[in-house]
């Protein structure tokens, strides 16, 4: 499967955005999806995850409560939705994919198969 992802860019803090995550050459449906951040000179970090149907999802502590995180497996995507944005949110964000059993999703990176290319969120202050 190939993912792309895309909805990243320049925004105020407070503000929010949407991130969104395409899938092609095999449906989504299959696939367990992981949300990922990049921060400059820092170590990519784990944000949001999905399972395969979308009954269960995991955020982390600084996502919790901000970000939502969502799929449309007609559509072949998963959405990431940011609100009440910080500074310390800009980072470069990927998705990831994996085949997964349902009711399961995954927070670590190497658990992940397939990822996308990154779409930088830059928050200023």
């Amino acid at each position: 499967v190939q993912l792309q992802a895309s909805g990243g860019g320049l925004v105020q803090a407070g503000d929010s955005l949407g991130l969104s995550c395409a899938a092609s050459g095999r449906t989504l449906s299959n696939y367990a999806v992981g949300w990922f951040r990049q921060a400059p000179g820092k170590e990519r970090e784990f944000v949001a995850a999905i399972s395969r149907a979308g009954t269960m999802t995991g955020y982390s502590h600084s996502a919790k409560g901000r970000f939502t995180i969502s799929r449309d497996n007609a559509k072949n995507t998963v959405s990431l939705q940011m609100n009440s944005l910080k500074p310390e949110d800009t980072a470069v964000y990927s998705c990831a994919a994996r085949t997964a059993v349902t009711g399961v999703y995954y927070s670590r990176d190497d658990d992940y198969t397939y990822w996308g290319q990154g779409t930088l969120v830059t928050v200023s202050s």
